[in-house]
């Protein structure tokens, strides 16, 4: 069985809390102050089973202009609209307010009862019925039936009905994307049961027990339980008009125009791309960055319109547009939205979500309004690739991309199945199904090896650049899952060469010349002529006064030609001589079994200055093993039998 969402819509005093009452014996005016007023001030609800077994949930709208945005937060789950009309005042100013909402929210499908025929007599009425169907033209009302209706005499009702049934049965249930997405309409407490909450279910569907997140509060809650038609029921789907219960959230933390969504699937925003109609009767031109009043689902959020490619535009423009809130909310591309103006409060256009998580547009860009065409055509892989591109190398999940590309997951999915092989999106993070462009990818690639020749350029003396400085140098964040992924597939494809902590481009060689070279050979002499008593690194340093850096990078390039063994921070030996040392000490453990500080010192003839560090680099290198206060040969303690 489907599940469609009937709604009022029309004048006030028009008889739209009346039709629903002669339609199914429910009273939607359920507070004193409708009730003493004689008008609609909430939204109401009601049930109707129809004669083939279908039923329907039905939203009654207040028709006072005072209290359209409550019009505004009801309209948005419905699927059938009965536009009313009163035969004996005909169309009155928020009739056609209210069939401009019905429009600028995607409603398709709809009737009109012309009520209160009752109180005028047949010529009036048909002449009635003229002026609703000239009214009705180039609308998505024009041609749907017209029924003469009295909600006192019953007269009609049965007309009503089969029509109503005949439109039913030709209205497809809307497109689910697959999350659970319910914007709040009422929010009560019951005794006994807490915090209860009502609304039209947009997408999804939701089971007692469930795990829920209040958005935009970014709080988390859980179902208690659901009830469905007055009934209660396990589960909820796209579609329904329900009230649930909700477990962990107290009735002071939400509002009507939040929104129960399924948790960490939807980001709050502040900013959206949208497609905007203004509609053919404002009656004055619309400036950029004019404040107004923005409702999309439940919800009324003061804004400021930003036109992308001119100042102002004229009533029946239709252009492409970023919004501006001055409170976060949640949608999804695809959601109709309406605008009014801020003041005097008045319809005057609306559109459908583009994109509902963007950054700021620089305005009059080519590249921008070209973006958005593709964004408001049909689902494709282009429109996918924008949202990458968008995302930037962070990435997004598979499930915020079908968010800000309004396709249904298990099409993003697919979709995104056929771009991997294609090689045109990057499949980051399995578990978290993390996605990236591969064009931003590859980009990130070209950028990390220019910045290596960069490096090499300004440091030509060392080896290569360590990774972490790398990461940093390319001059966003880049996470290190992503970084770590492009050094090796850049090291896969011979692009550069990475040893340990540090990388450089294959070719690159460190190459001394002219004084470089003079300074090597000086160095290397001094060395070579100290045999093992060298000089410190701050000695060294003293006896080239104004080169301290060229002395250290040819330091580095000495030790990594293996000309200079570097035993710690302030001593370096000459490789020859410490090859030797190493044989000798080898010979002389063998012979002796173990080594002590003295005993090396009688070995080597050096002093505690020389002794101590190079006792450490052996025990460092792994020859040595220290036990106690002596060094043996480590080889002999690895191969000494077990107890």
């Amino acid at each position: 069985m489907k599940h469609i969402i009937l709604g009022t819509a029309g004048h006030v005093d028009h008889g739209k809390t009346a039709l629903i009452k002669a339609l199914t014996g429910t009273d939607t005016d359920r507070l004193k102050e409708e009730k003493a007023r004689g008008i609609t001030i909430e939204l109401g609800f009601a049930q109707l089973a129809l004669k083939n077994g279908q039923t329907i949930g039905i939203v009654d709208v207040p028709g006072h202009e005072r209290f359209v945005k409550n019009m505004v937060a009801g309209a948005g789950g419905i699927d059938v609209v009965a536009l009313i009309i009163a035969a004996d005042e005909g169309i009155m100013p928020q009739t056609r307010e209210h069939l401009h909402i019905c429009q600028l929210l995607g409603i398709k499908n709809g009737l009109v009862a012309l009520t209160k025929t009752d109180l005028v007599d047949e010529e009036w009425r048909d002449l009635v019925i003229e002026d609703v169907t000239d009214f009705l033209t180039g609308t998505f009302l024009e041609g749907a039936p017209i029924v003469p209706i009295s909600s006192v005499t019953a007269e009609g009702i049965d007309e009503f009905l089969e029509a109503l049934e005949q439109i039913i049965d030709k209205t497809e249930e809307r497109a689910d994307p697959g999350f659970f997405r319910l914007p709040i309409d009422r929010v009560f407490t019951m005794k006994g049961f807490g915090t209860v909450i009502t609304g039209t279910l947009l997408s999804g569907h939701i089971r007692t027990g469930d795990a829920v997140e209040i958005m935009p509060l970014q709080r988390k809650a859980k179902i208690r339980g659901i009830q469905i038609h007055n009934k209660s029921s396990d589960e909820a789907t796209a579609g329904q008009r329900t009230a649930m219960n909700l477990q962990g959230v107290g009735r002071d933390a939400i509002q009507r125009g939040g929104i129960l969504c399924e948790p960490d699937t939807f980001e709050p925003s502040t900013r959206l791309d949208v497609s905007f109609e203004y509609l053919p009767t404002a009656t004055r031109k619309l400036k950029n960055r004019t404040p107004v009043r923005f409702h999309t689902g439940t919800s009324e959020i003061i804004s400021r319109i930003i036109l992308l490619d001119r100042d102002e535009i004229e009533p029946g423009d239709r252009v492409y547009a970023q919004i501006i809130l001055e409170t976060p909310t949640i949608t999804m591309a695809g959601d109709h939205y309406v605008i009014r103006s801020y003041s005097p409060i008045d319809t005057i256009g609306g559109g459908i979500i583009l994109d509902p998580a963007v950054k700021k547009h620089k305005r009059f860009s080519d590249k921008t309004i070209a973006d958005l065409t593709c964004l408001a055509g049909d689902p494709s892989s282009e429109k996918t690739m924008i949202i990458l591109e968008r995302a930037g190398l962070a990435g997004i999940s598979s499930r915020a991309l079908s968010v800000r590309t309004g396709m249904p997951l298990k099409m993003q999915h697919k979709l995104l199945e056929a771009m991997f092989s294609k090689r045109t999106a990057l499949l980051l993070d399995r578990e978290e199904h993390i996605v990236v462009s591969a064009s931003l990818y590859a980009t990130l690639q070209d950028k990390m090896v220019a910045e290596l020749r960069t490096f090499h350029e300004n440091f030509p003396l060392k080896e290569g650049c360590p990774k972490e400085e790398l990461r940093i140098r390319i001059g966003e964040y880049i996470a290190p899952k992503l970084f770590n992924r492009a050094l090796r597939d850049l090291e896969k494809g011979n692009k550069i060469f990475a040893e340990k902590e540090i990388v450089r481009i294959p070719e690159h060689r460190v190459n001394l010349a002219g004084d470089m070279e003079d300074l090597k050979n000086r160095i290397l002499r001094l060395y070579r002529d100290a045999q093992l008593t060298v000089p410190t690194t701050k000695e060294l340093m003293e006896q080239f006064p104004g080169k301290q850096n060229d002395t250290a990078n040819v330091l580095t390039v000495m030790v990594n030609e293996g000309l200079l063994v570097k035993v710690n921070e302030d001593m370096y030996f000459y490789k020859d001589h410490l090859d030797v040392l190493t044989h000798d000490y080898r010979t002389f453990l063998t012979t002796k079994e173990q080594a002590t500080p003295s005993t090396f010192r009688e070995l080597t003839g050096l002093s505690r200055k020389y002794s101590i560090p190079l006792m450490e680099y052996f025990d460092k290198i792994k020859l040595t093993i220290r036990v106690g206060d002596h060094r043996i040969l480590r080889e002999r303690k690895d191969n000494a039998p077990s107890r």
